[in-house]
């Protein structure tokens, strides 16, 4: 079995800060992470969030992925993620949970969600990034989905795909729980400028 290239986030970012002559303070002032917490994160004693890996990255000026490499060549894609480490989020005063599928080394590229709304539940949203869309199979129930001035109801099996750089909402059009598989694909051209 051929071995897998494990990121090794912290020692990526050590690599990359001194080969720029940057002191962790200075990494410190331009990231808006903790001098404390950078150094332990280099040393790989804690393990960053991806709000903090893209804090890091952009104080760098590099893109995640290359805080996110592992070392030698770089590993052929198989990433399991196990149903008791999926991060859970509520929204709506708990009346949408958020189950996170999608792994770190995706997150400037598109996210994946599976969300389960309580009965007249919604969760409501901004503009995304110019161009930016979102695709949802509803797995269990009802739900209406608005993007702009369009609406449309869809049941168990249905599928939508809409532009959400308008204010959008998915809410629960039924009696029961409702659940959706979501995916946010984010505009590359976009988010390079």
């Amino acid at each position: 079995m051929e071995p897998i290239s494990e990121p090794l986030v912290g020692r990526n970012i050590k690599i990359i800060r001194k080969q720029q002559n940057l002191t962790l303070g200075v990494l410190s002032e331009k990231s808006g992470v903790s001098k404390t917490m950078l150094s332990q994160i280099e040393a790989e004693k804690v393990n960053p969030t991806v709000a903090m890996i893209w804090k890091i990255a952009q104080g760098l000026g590099v893109e995640i992925t290359e805080l996110l490499q592992g070392s030698g060549e770089p590993p052929r894609k198989f990433n399991v993620t196990r149903k008791d480490t999926v991060t859970v989020l509520n929204a709506a005063a708990d009346a949408v949970q958020l189950h996170v599928l999608s792994p770190v080394s995706l997150v400037e590229d598109l996210e994946m969600y599976l969300l389960t709304f309580k009965p007249q539940g919604s969760l409501t949203s901004k503009p995304h990034f110019p161009r930016t869309e979102e695709f949802i199979t509803v797995l269990r129930g009802a739900v209406e989905v608005t993007a702009g001035s369009h609406t449309a109801c869809l049941e168990k099996g249905d599928f939508i795909s809409y532009h959400c750089d308008v204010n959008h909402e998915i809410r629960n059009a039924g009696d029961g729980d409702a659940e959706i598989h979501m995916v946010v694909r984010f505009n590359k051209r976009q988010l390079d400028t």
